[in-house]
């Protein structure tokens, strides 16, 4: 199954695939972000109502991620990625016909959110681990990285059709993005190593392929969240990524734009300092996925937890009126630390069930990311509705933050190695 030296491995065009995919899905998620204020403008709905359609999209967009997971391990990555990719394009293009708050959460917030999530961050997983022996936590890093990439692209292009040109064109614009991404997926992802005729980057001489998880997708998914709730590391992770999904895509996220829309900003130049912090994020994340083969991840966890919350403290402070320095400097700081807690937090699911469950346990660790996700983006919105602003939220966050810097140091402590 070797390869020639001279040729590209077919592992790295998975990987640059996936990464398309993703930033498409990361535009799809982000979204809503964009549409808060038009909605409100448009129907007069409140932020509240909003919020909670938002809210059900993260929430599903995690509980969906672990069993997309084991469905990958059952029907292969292409056919369920293909599947979440017309899931999408379906709910999106529903909502132009939308007129009441319950239609938004239908399918802004199910639809939408069972198809991205049945994508996320667990397709990077399963690509990575199914193609890579060696450079496996950069390859993470650089697909996590889409997420950023995609807030990048979507986000200010999304919100001008939004004000020049109405909400359902961005509506439209999302429909249309997925069902394109459709044909690209099966004409060039392959399903695995073995569909190329060779061995995963990196594999020794000796390697040989897993094998292929034989039970339900539900039954595994389930089974595995059983078993995984015995250890304590897996507390440990669950825990400090319903932190992190919390500080992140939850609360600024979700209300980084209308916050400083209630400041004076503008809605475009807002979207553009969210999209920036995108472009950092590319940076840090992708760093992070080379720290990750290098040194302790639990030590790069307790490292950006804390830097994350002591960020947060000082956000409600420096921002929103105009762009200053202080608004710049937390744009890059925040964005070089956004999402550098994956490629860690995978390399350590691996050791909670072994490596042949690692895709999944990061599924439900996942879940639990998302969890957190839709709590702060309904909590913020009712923090916001009841005191005016945002303030107490991001204190709230910024706290957790920086005790869960401590517990992430508690992961694997009487294991002498815990990195992959």
């Amino acid at each position: 199954m070797a390869i020639s030296k001279t040729k590209l491995h077919p592992a790295w065009t998975a990987a640059g695939v996936t990464f398309l995919t993703l930033v498409a899905t990361a535009g799809f998620r982000s979204t809503p972000s964009v549409l808060i204020v038009p909605l409100e403008d448009a129907f007069g709905w409140s932020r509240d109502q909003i919020s909670l359609a938002v809210a059900v999209n993260v929430l599903l967009f995690g509980l969906t991620a672990p069993f997309a997971a084991a469905l990958m391990e059952r029907f292969g990555i292409r056919r369920v990625v293909m599947s979440a990719l017309s899931v999408v394009g379906i709910g999106a293009l529903g909502t132009v016909w939308m007129t009441k708050p319950w239609h938004l959460i239908a399918l802004w917030g199910v639809i939408v959110g069972i198809g991205t999530g049945s994508m996320a961050l667990v397709f990077a997983a399963s690509v990575a681990n199914r193609w890579f022996i060696k450079r496996k936590g950069l390859v993470i890093g650089a697909l996590t990285a889409a997420t950023a990439t995609g807030q990048l692209i979507f986000l200010p292009g999304l919100s001008t059709l939004a004000m020049n040109h109405g909400w359902k064109t961005v509506s439209i614009t999302v429909s249309i993005s997925a069902f394109v991404m459709v044909p690209l997926i099966y004409i060039f992802l392959k399903e695995k190593p073995a569909t190329a005729g060779v061995a995963p980057y990196g594999a020794p001489d000796d390697w040989t392929e897993p094998l292929q998880l034989q039970k339900n997708a539900g039954k595994l998914a389930i089974d595995t969240l059983v078993k995984a709730t015995k250890h304590k590391d897996f507390w440990y992770l669950a825990g400090s990524f319903f932190v992190c999904g919390l500080s992140t895509s939850g609360l600024v996220g979700t209300h980084f734009i209308p916050a400083a829309h209630d400041h004076g900003m503008g809605e475009v130049t807002a979207a553009s300092l969210l999209a920036l912090i995108g472009v950092f994020d590319v940076v840090g994340t992708i760093f992070s996925g080379f720290l990750t083969d290098r040194i302790d991840p639990r030590k790069l966890l307790f490292f950006y937890y804390l830097l994350r919350g002591l960020s947060l403290f000082l956000l409600p402070q420096i921002l929103f009126a105009t762009v200053h320095p202080s608004t710049l400097v937390f744009i890059i700081f925040y964005g070089l630390d956004w999402v550098a807690t994956v490629p860690p937090t995978i390399v350590l699911c691996r050791h909670v069930l072994g490596a042949e469950r690692g895709t999944v346990v990061y599924g439900w660790v996942f879940a639990a990311h998302q969890i957190g996700g839709s709590i702060a983006a309904y909590g913020a919105a009712l923090m916001h509705t009841k005191f005016g602003n945002y303030s107490l939220a991001f204190y709230i966050s910024g706290g957790l933050c920086v005790i869960t810097s401590y517990f992430v140091l508690q992961i694997g402590k009487k294991k002498q190695d815990v990195r992959a």
